[in-house]
């Protein structure tokens, strides 16, 4: 038996919409061309930022942690067994991330413009070209 699974660093991207992964590349090509105009500063410091952006594995995992501690302890002190088919189905969620790229609050986070590790490191990657030539 042979289960097919996308790839890492790809599998966020094909469950996106076309037009959200084409908004966040958008706004990608905007501040690349931004820090084009920009002093060697101004591309230091973006590359800064960029550093400490937080991608969509982080905060998936971030905010499900936070969800499913807070169900847990809201059922331990309740003893309301219900609390806790919360943090199944957040696990299940995060189950499903690991497998597939995708689940529900993915859609979510992307968009609201949240991006892959890869899209992240693409912009890097341009803003070190601009940050040679500026030297």
């Amino acid at each position: 038996m042979n289960i097919s699974l996308p790839n890492t660093i790809e599998r966020v991207r094909i469950h996106t919409k076309e037009k959200v992964n084409q908004k966040i590349d958008e706004k990608m090509v905007e501040s690349i061309t931004k820090y084009y105009k920009g002093s060697r500063e101004d591309v230091l410091k973006r590359l800064q930022e960029l550093d400490a952006e937080w991608d969509i594995e982080r905060t998936l995992e971030t905010h499900a942690a936070t969800a499913a501690l807070a169900s847990s302890v809201i059922g331990f002190f309740t003893k309301e067994r219900k609390w806790y088919a919360v943090t199944g189905v957040i696990g299940g969620f995060l189950l499903q991330h690991a497998l597939q790229g995708w689940c529900p609050p993915v859609s979510i986070l992307r968009r609201f413009g949240v991006r892959t590790l890869s899209e992240i490191e693409q912009e890097k990657s341009a803003l070190r070209v601009l940050l040679e030539r500026k030297s």
